[in-house]
């Protein structure tokens, strides 16, 4: 059988106070012609469709346009909940998505059953999939002792929990006549960040080892990491990555999606098909005339959206300059080698000095001696009720 292997798509990010409403529509439309080329039997998105928990409606229509124009495709297509997304709002979509033919599973469930998906392919390859949903640290408790897995066990780690799960969700994956496939939304020791991730739940209590994963599995299709990577483990374990870079920290990352084939009796064999439309995020560092010549090398279009750390003092205006200079710069900043050490006044250096003196003292010591800032605010002092007094 094949499988297309997605996740972290993030819709609705926005970045530095810029939408990404076209990207990803951009982007996703990539992923269905990737889907309609080669013809999975089954399309996984393993988690964080979107960027909130509180999607727009935009985002809504993106999202399940996507899944159907996959379900299109004549795939199967299962969809987990991720760390991003409301798994209950998820939840409450099931029935439109069951009308649609799209296995959608936003929260873990009383019933195990009900995460345990088979199929049978064109071919005839029988296959059997386990979908278990982001779990919190407080959920991860509650769905073992739903399970009736030794609650007496609740003070256990983390990682103990999501291992007892898996262990109760995969018990049927005995039966190697089946292509066995698991996917989940966790961060599993040793894999590499992507660099977009909300670290809250992605390091210290929310890793796993790859030692959770049965060795009767087939594939292990991931999300949560937003790197494309493979992981050592009992059995074949990948995370996707994420279509395109989320924020700048992706920049080095690669958008896109994964392939496997793989039978009842022969091992995955995983390869990536790249995103051509994700718009790349790019680090430019410089002064202004260095900038001016980066504009006129490369074409804005081309360059992507952009972080800038610019080698000049701080003052008034700044950013627009270099905005002027470099339309596609998302977020400006000073680098730090230009700041000075930042040492404030004590209490007693500051007593009986005035505000005027005090704002230019602030200003000297944040690098950002400016006669026309310190102006602007003498003038506006002046304008307060008892400020000049």
């Amino acid at each position: 059988m094949k499988i297309l292997h997605t996740s972290d798509w993030h819709v609705g990010k926005v970045l530095k106070g810029h939408t990404r409403v076209e990207e990803h529509i951009a982007v996703l439309r990539d992923l269905v012609e990737i889907a309609q080329k080669e013809r999975p039997d089954l399309v996984i998105v393993a988690g964080d469709l979107y960027d909130t928990a509180a999607p727009t409606p935009d985002s809504t229509r993106i999202v399940t346009r996507a899944l159907t124009a996959l379900r299109a495709t004549g795939a199967e297509v299962v969809a987990i909940g991720g760390n991003h997304d409301n798994g209950p709002a998820l939840d409450a979509l099931r029935p439109w998505a069951d009308a649609a033919g799209i296995a959608l599973r936003g929260t873990v469930r009383e019933t195990a059953a009900e995460h345990v998906l088979t199929g049978t392919t064109a071919g005839g390859e029988a296959w059997r999939l386990v979908a278990l949903p982001f779990l919190s640290q407080r959920f991860a408790v509650r769905a073992v002792e739903m399970y009736e897995l030794t609650a007496s066990e609740a003070q256990q780690t983390y990682a103990d929990h999501i291992g007892r799960l898996i262990g109760k969700l995969t018990e049927d994956f005995a039966d190697r006549s089946a292509v066995n496939i698991l996917t989940g939304h966790l961060t599993v020791v040793g894999a590499k960040m992507g660099g977009g991730e909300r670290d809250a739940h992605t390091v210290l209590g929310y890793a796993v080892p790859a030692s959770v994963f049965p060795s009767t599995a087939h594939y292990v299709a991931l999300g949560h990491l937003h790197r494309t990577q493979q992981i050592l483990g009992p059995c074949p374990i990948r995370y996707s990555g994420s279509p395109l870079a989320v924020d700048f920290g992706e920049e080095e990352n690669t958008p896109s999606v994964t392939i496997v084939e793989v039978s009842a009796t022969k091992p995955a064999r995983p390869r990536s098909a790249p995103i051509r439309s994700a718009t790349p995020l790019r680090t430019v560092r410089g002064t202004l005339p260095d900038l001016e010549r980066f504009a006129e090398r490369n074409n804005a279009d081309a360059s992507g959206w952009l972080r800038v750390y610019v080698r000049e003092m701080p003052r008034a205006g700044l950013r627009e300059e270099v905005q002027d200079l470099l339309p596609n710069a998302l977020d400006v900043r000073i680098d730090p080698d230009m700041l000075p050490t930042r040492t404030s006044p004590t209490a007693a250096q500051r007593a009986g000095r005035s505000p005027s003196t005090l704002f230019a003292d602030y200003l000297k010591v944040r690098g950002h001696d400016d006669e026309g800032v310190q102006d602007l605010f003498d003038e506006i002092y002046e304008e307060i009720p008892g400020g000049a007094s």
